[in-house]
C-alpha cells in the first residue's frame, strides 16, 4: 500500500495528494472533476547533464554526452511497435522530453483515460535496446543534432553557456554530438535505464478528470518489481569565473540575437525556491513590462517584444539570463548591468516590489487553472522536494528586503555576452 498525504491551500481551494510507494516511486495527484481533460507525466531525475555516476557503493560510470535524450528516443520503440501508435488508439496526445536534469513521457486526454494511463506505465517500465534500433537511431539523432547546429535561437543560448561554464555539462547540446551519440551502444543504454529509470529516482504526476485512488490502484497494479537504487551524480570542479565574457557566431537572421547571462557560484547543488522566488521577483522588476529600463530600451529601439528573462537553474548550476533581439546586443547588457548596480546602491523601491510581487502572484494563482500548468507545477514539486502551495506562500509573504541579498549574484564580472550576427555579404 502507499503512503498518502494530502495538501491543501485554503485561500487558493485547491489540493493535491502525495503518496510514496514502497519501491520509492512517488505520485502526485490533482483531482479537477470540473475539467473534462486529464494530463500525466511519467518522469525520471535524469537529464542532459548526469554523464557521470554510480550507484551506491559502485564504480563511476561515464558516458556519452546525448545519452539521456537517446534513451528518451528508444523507450517509445518494443518489438510490437511503438507507443506512438498505441495512444493513437486510444485517441491520446502523447509527447515527450528531455531536459539537462529530467526525462519525462507524457499524454493528454479527453476520454480513455485509464487505457492511455496503462500504455505509459507499460513502455515507461519496458525498454527494448538492440544494436540495429540503435544503429538506426544515430543517423535520425545525428540529423537533427546538425538541425539545432544551425538554428539561431539555440545557438545563441548554448553558446553563452559555453562563454559561462567550463566543466559542468549544462554547457553540452541535450542532444549530445554527432561523434558523441556514435558512442552509444544498446549495453549503454541499459545501463542508463537501470540506474535512472528506477522507481526510487522517479515520479508519477497527473491533473485533471481522474478519481485518484482509481489512479493510485492502477499504478500499484502495473508497478514491475525491481530493487531500489540509490544514485549518486558525479561533482564537477566549475570555477566561479566565467570561460571568456562575449562569443560571437554568423547564422542567418535579420538582426543580431543575443543572450547575456550572470554566472552564479552553486556551492550547493540546488538553488533553494525562495532564493528562485527572489530572482524572479528581481528579474520583474529590473527588466519587466512595465520597468522603467525596459521601456527606455524598448523606445529607443534597442530591444522588441521578444525579449525576456529567466532564472537558469539547475543541479549545480545557476545564472540569471536575458534574451532578445537588438541592433546593439553590448548596450543592451550594459544597461542590464548598470540597472543592477542601480539597485545595489539605491535599494529595492517597496511600491515597485509590491506591484512586481502582486503580479507574480497573480501569475502563480492562473497556473491552476489549466490541467497542463498544474501537472507540470507537481513535477516541479516532485524534482525539487517542495510541495505545491510553497511558491505561493513565499510570494505571499515576500518583503523588499527578501531582494536585497540575491542583488550579489549580479556580478559584471561574472557575466558572459552570447551573439548572433547576420551574415555578411
Amino acid at each position: 500500500m502507499m503512503h498518502k498525504e494530502i495538501f491543501t491551500d485554503q485561500k487558493l481551494g485547491e489540493s493535491y495528494i502525495k503518496a510514496v510507494h514502497p519501491s520509492g516511486l512517488t505520485v502526485y495527484i490533482c483531482e479537477k472533476p470540473a475539467y473534462a481533460s486529464a494530463y500525466a507525466l511519467f518522469g525520471t531525475k535524469y537529464g542532459s547533464i548526469d554523464t557521470r555516476f554510480r550507484v551506491k557503493g559502485g564504480d563511476w560510470v561515464d558516458v556519452p554526452e546525448g545519452i539521456a535524450h537517446f534513451l528518451e528516443h528508444k523507450l517509445f520503440e518494443s518489438e510490437e511497435g511503438d507507443a506512438f501508435t498505441r495512444y493513437a488508439e486510444t485517441g491520446a496526445y502523447a509527447n515527450a522530453f528531455t531536459s539537462f536534469d529530467r526525462t519525462c513521457y507524457l499524454f493528454s486526454c479527453s476520454g480513455r483515460f485509464a487505457d492511455s494511463f496503462a500504455i505509459l506505465l507499460d513502455f515507461v517500465q519496458s525498454p527494448y535496446f538492440t544494436k540495429e534500433t540503435v544503429d538506426k537511431e544515430q543517423g535520425i539523432i545525428g540529423q537533427e543534432i546538425r538541425m539545432y547546429d544551425d538554428d539561431p535561437d539555440w545557438r545563441v543560448l548554448f553558446n553563452l553557456l559555453t562563454a559561462m561554464y567550463k566543466n559542468h555539462p549544462v554547457r553540452i547540446d541535450i542532444a549530445g554530438t554527432v561523434d558523441s551519440i556514435a558512442q552509444i551502444d544498446d549495453k549503454l543504454l541499459y545501463t542508463c535505464y537501470n540506474t535512472f529509470y528506477n522507481p526510487a529516482n522517479m515520479f508519477i504526476c497527473v491533473a485533471g478528470n481522474v478519481e485518484a485512488d482509481k489512479v493510485l490502484r492502477q499504478i500499484e497494479a502495473s508497478l514491475k518489481p525491481v530493487e531500489k537504487v540509490e544514485v549518486e551524480r558525479g561533482r564537477f570542479d566549475e570555477p566561479d569565473e566565467v570561460v571568456k565574457r562575449k562569443a560571437e557566431q554568423r547564422l542567418s537572421v535579420s538582426q543580431p540575437l543575443f543572450c547575456y547571462g550572470f554566472k552564479e557560484p552553486c556551492p550547493t547543488p540546488e538553488k533553494s525556491l525562495a532564493d528562485k522566488v527572489y530572482t524572479n521577483l528581481l528579474l520583474e522588476l529590473a527588466v519587466g513590462e512595465a520597468s522603467p529600463l525596459y521601456n527606455r530600451l524598448l523606445a529607443e529601439g534597442l530591444i522588441n517584444k521578444n525579449f525576456g528573462a529567466e532564472y537558469f537553474t539547475g543541479h549545480g548550476y545557476a545564472a540569471p539570463i536575458f534574451q532578445g533581439e537588438s541592433r546593439d546586443p553590448d548596450k543592451v547588457a550594459a544597461a542590464i548591468a548598470a540597472e543592477f548596480r542601480r539597485l545595489k546602491e539605491e535599494g529595492i523601491d517597496p511600491a515597485a516590489f509590491e506591484t512586481v510581487r502582486r503580479k507574480l502572484y497573480g501569475r502563480s494563482v492562473m497556473r491552476f487553472n489549466g490541467v497542463e500548468s498544474v501537472a507540470m507545477g507537481l513535477v516541479e514539486a516532485a524534482m525539487q522536494g517542495n510541495r505545491l502551495f510553497d511558491e505561493l506562500e513565499i510570494y505571499r509573504m515576500a518583503k523588499p528586503e527578501d531582494l536585497t541579498g540575491r542583488l550579489d549574484i549580479f556580478d559584471e564580472e561574472k557575466s558572459a555576452l552570447s551573439v548572433i550576427l547576420p551574415v555578411e555579404v
